[in-house]
């Protein structure tokens, strides 16, 4: 059963920040949550794994996979409706899931707590935790304080949904910090986190657990199997790193697009046991099949790359 429960500050200064809102404030809103939006810190992760760091960019990933599904679960044991469920003078400015109606709360998501805030603090945390830096440790506090005042801005969440996100996120930090550097066989933190999440299968009817849940075993196999079979070199040259990243995501979205083919839509977005199934399923064959098998290439990517710079100084 959905719950609609708020305290009446909350709703006051909703209420009051959209009054004195203008378009250039909901632009810059909009803006900054896109600081938490999972699809930039997957860029980040990209970057780090492929390009820069191979142990910061594991770090920072499982991270965000145990945050993420960790997030959802507890979106669907609370049921907390949005904001602007349950106080028509609330505006939803920028929907979570834009092609959805915002009343769908299956597709947009429950409200408590906040998957951007808690995003955010995991990314950006994770960063300064890892490779600690005075700047870092100012961006990891800053950023995710703008991303969730943006989401309480848009009329998404409410800020207790925000606070909430926050202390999720850092917990994550903190505790995936110490076990990084404790546990030294990390097949079975792994295997730990991947049991952790197991319950949400029986409690969550959100489309994003699922989706997080496949993406968690999916780079827990793809990490283990790169280790194992593959042991690909980072690249620090811009153009290189640059391809390497571009091609990575054509090729998420080719597959998972590809992946979608043998369904009917309506089974896909029937919510169903099965569907759900799949759904995990399929976002981890994607995970496995960009972190783990495509860095197969890396290698002849690079001696391709080699043989040119080659001819172009013979030339």
């Amino acid at each position: 059963m959905e719950l609609s429960f708020s305290f009446p500050w909350e709703v006051a200064l909703l209420s009051w920040l959209q009054a004195h809102m203008g378009p250039g404030a909901v632009a810059a809103a909009g803006f900054l949550s896109m600081l938490g939006e999972q699809a930039l810190v997957v860029a980040v992760v990209a970057f780090l794994y492929w390009c820069y760091d191979k142990e910061y960019g594991k770090f920072l990933a499982v991270n965000l996979c145990a945050v993420i599904v960790c997030n959802s679960a507890v979106k669907n044991l609370v049921l907390r409706r949005r904001p602007y469920c349950d106080h028509p003078q609330l505006r939803c400015l920028r929907p979570p899931e834009a092609k959805a109606d915002i009343y769908d709360l299956t597709a947009q998501g429950y409200s408590f707590p906040s998957g951007h805030s808690s995003t955010a603090a995991t990314a950006y945390g994770s960063l300064a935790v890892f490779r600690p830096r005075r700047w870092r440790k100012v961006l990891a506090v800053l950023l995710p304080l703008l991303v969730g005042f943006s989401r309480v801005c848009l009329g998404v969440h409410y800020p207790t949904d925000v606070l909430a996100g926050w202390a999720l996120g850092a917990l994550a930090v903190f505790a995936m910090g110490a076990a990084w550097k404790r546990v030294k066989r990390r097949r079975l933190l792994y295997l730990c986190l991947a049991a952790l999440g197991l319950p949400g299968w029986l409690i969550c009817r959100s489309t994003d657990f699922y989706s997080g849940y496949g993406l968690m075993l999916g780079l827990f196999a793809a990490i283990l199997f790169e280790e194992r079979f593959v042991n690909f070199a980072v690249t620090r040259r811009p153009l290189r790193g640059f391809v390497r990243i571009l091609a990575g995501v054509g090729l998420f979205l080719a597959l998972n697009a590809a992946l979608k083919l043998p369904f009917r839509q309506e089974f896909l977005d029937g919510g169903s046991f099965l569907a759900h199934l799949v759904r995990a399923g399929r976002y981890a064959l994607c995970a496995f099949a960009v972190m783990g098998l495509y860095p197969l290439l890396f290698r002849r990517c690079d001696r391709f790359w080699e043989r040119g710079n080659i001819t172009q100084k013979r030339t």
